[in-house]
């Protein structure tokens, strides 16, 4: 995997339903290295910190193999990269194959995967349309949330190495199958499991549990 572009955005204010909504989500390429910290990404606006941002959500990257789809869908919007408010686009991402707890090196950073991204009614906003929140989780494709294990700078060309492989974890999509209770492909075996993992965010087995209705003593 290569990131294809790395992304930043600045507070944005978008009219939706009748409310202006203050985002950092529309985000555009930037031509200069950006560096990966503890909690975000240095210089990108975060606007509802309870949700983004964080030592579980700090950087957040989505699959440049993934647009062509979704410009079928809306072909007249304005396309960039970052259109999804990833702060890195990644070249060659699959979701099936990336598994929770998953260490990279990404340029001068270390990172570990922590959850996949969750649609919100922000994330509806940027697409202008309500349809997107049910498009997004059935496509199965969320992207991956990472937190950073090393701080560092990274760009464009640079590869997303595999450091160290979480064998006995989920995948970041059957993750996310979970999160919406998607019982033709995940089960609650794989829930129970699911929040026995250490290095799944805390944020995302809270959801799981209310999902599937799980108590772990």
């Amino acid at each position: 995997m290569k990131i294809i572009s790395t992304n930043i955005g600045s507070e944005t204010t978008i009219a939706w339903k009748g409310k202006n909504i203050k985002t950092g989500i529309v985000k555009t390429p930037v031509e200069s290295p950006i560096t990966l910290d503890t909690f975000a990404v240095r210089g990108d606006h975060i606007n509802n910190k309870k949700v983004h941002g964080g030592i579980d959500k700090s950087c957040y990257a989505y699959g440049e193999n993934y647009y062509e789809y979704w410009k079928g869908l809306y072909p007249d919007l304005n396309w960039n990269f970052g259109m999804f408010g990833e702060n890195i686009t990644v070249a060659g991402l699959n979701e099936a194959e990336i598994f929770i707890g998953d260490i990279y090196k990404i340029g001068e950073a270390i990172v570990q995967v922590s959850q996949p991204r969750l649609p919100c009614n922000t994330f509806a906003a940027r697409f202008g349309s309500t349809k997107i929140i049910r498009q997004f989780i059935e496509f199965d494709h969320p992207g991956i949330y990472l937190r950073v294990i090393q701080s560092g700078r990274v760009k464009v060309g640079d590869d997303l190495r595999l450091d160290l492989r979480n064998k006995k974890a989920l995948s970041v999509q059957q993750i996310y199958q979970l999160l919406y209770s998607r019982k033709e492909f995940v089960n609650e075996t794989l829930a129970r499991e699911a929040l026995f993992d250490s290095n799944l965010s805390a944020s995302a087995k809270q959801e799981i549990r209310r999902q599937w209705k799980l108590e772990i003593s």
